[in-house]
């Protein structure tokens, strides 16, 4: 079976995690014990029945405010496909932890309450669909029933989003009506809506393309540990643990070592399981090669024919997601899969009006701010641009006074 991960944004009590309680209860999925639970819960509907968004609210401050503070992960399957869910929060002081549940969807679903239609919360998640290249979306437009399931009101809303994909250059879009309190179109097709002829959600999700690995992407090699175990019966032994970031290699392929740029051959690659003479995306292997050379932790295998970009002046798009302001003149870390190097904040090129998508001068970004800066590491990066390989063009920043995560970055290009 496949894996579709997907996450759910839209605004407070846009319905995101009764959207997902009503997927995993028409499913089948929730456990005999998660069930008796809820129905013991306090936490009702209007109707008196069971508010199926408690299941996915696992922090107690969540289960009281009826609210998403954090990023909530829930798994299920049908019989087509396995499902694991990322349910990010609505609040515009948590847009940090959508990014983070967003940079390893395959797809995205966006609510929005049919009574409000398209929100600045709307534009913001719309926003990072675009930035973070999610391949799918969908857009669910909740509480139909709170509008008598209004055929001009759902198209109202998919004229208005249209727009601001088109703007946004979100290329595929999926519209569909719901209800998540009335499990209308969610897991079955809603009676209350004979004039909507799509699929329901989870048939959509059955049925989505899922990203099949893209071997034609250039091959890299994450180094993520040099294996020299030095003992009697291995003392030869000289091996480069690490993770198939994208594309594919085989024994006997040319390679060269990135940021230094020496080459060698492919002599043996090693697995769990055995050797193989080709990995592919996704796999974890230790490589041997033809040549003692210098490689370290951090260094990347890549094609001599399709290098990465090496440099150490970046252009990158950033989201600030610390509370204390980004700091020009502060030395922060940056990790870029498995190197870990000093770098600056050189210049702030501009930050994004999330309400009107217009670029704007800065001085320095809080918390949330979304935008374009210009880096200077001390060591080299060895990258691809974001927008053509995410799994070698994304980054984080990290305080080195406080080794807090402060800064998602996304890498376009060499200065």
């Amino acid at each position: 079976m496949d894996i579709l991960k997907f996450l759910t944004a839209g605004s407070v009590d846009d319905g995101k995690s009764t959207l997902i309680g009503r997927l995993l209860y028409d499913t089948g999925s929730v456990l005999a014990d998660q069930l008796e639970a809820i129905q013991k819960s306090n936490r009702k509907n209007d109707d008196g029945t069971v508010d199926l968004a408690i299941l996915t609210d696992g922090l107690k401050a969540e289960r009281e405010q009826g609210i998403t503070i954090d990023v909530a992960y829930k798994y299920f399957q049908t019989e087509k496909r396995k499902f694991i869910i990322a349910d990010t929060p609505g609040h515009i002081q948590y847009t940090r932890n959508m990014v983070t549940g967003a940079s390893n969807a395959d797809l995205a679903i966006i609510l929005i309450d049919a009574r409000k239609g398209v929100i600045e919360q709307t534009i913001r998640h719309s926003y990072l669909v675009s930035l973070l290249n999610l391949e799918h979306l969908v857009v669910c437009v909740n509480k139909m029933d709170m509008v008598d399931y209004s055929e001009e009101v759902f198209e109202k809303i998919h004229a208005d989003y249209h727009a601001l994909a088109v703007k946004l250059n979100i290329h595929e879009v999926t519209f569909i009506p719901v209800s998540a309190l009335r499990g209308d179109n969610i897991v079955h097709e809603s009676l209350n809506m004979p004039w909507y002829k799509g699929k329901s959600l989870l048939d959509h999700l059955e049925t989505v393309p899922v990203r099949e690995m893209d071997t034609l992407l250039p091959a890299r090699i994450t180094v993520q540990w040099v294996v020299r175990p030095q003992t009697d019966e291995l003392h030869d032994y000289r091996g480069y643990a690490g993770r198939v970031l994208s594309g594919a290699i085989k024994t006997g392929d040319a390679i060269k070592i990135y940021p230094s740029g020496t080459r060698s051959t492919v002599a043996r690659i090693e697995t769990f399981d055995g050797d193989h003479n080709i990995a592919e995306e996704g796999k974890s292997i230790t490589l041997h090669l033809a040549d003692d050379v210098d490689v370290s932790r951090g260094d990347l295998f890549g094609e001599v024919e399709r290098p990465p970009i090496v440099a150490n002046e970046i252009e990158a798009d950033i989201c600030w997601m610390d509370t204390r302001e980004l700091d020009t003149s502060a030395t922060y870390f940056i990790q870029h899969n498995s190197r870990v190097t000093r770098c600056k904040i050189k210049e702030i090129l501009y930050k994004v009006n999330i309400n009107t998508l217009e670029k704007v001068n800065a001085d320095t970004f809080g918390l949330n701010d979304i935008g374009r800066v210009e880096i200077k590491t001390a060591d080299e990066l060895a990258f691809d641009p974001y927008e053509t390989n995410k799994r070698n063009g994304g980054a984080i920043i990290i305080d080195s006074r406080t080794n807090v995560t402060v800064g998602a970055l996304m890498l376009r290009a060499a200065l």
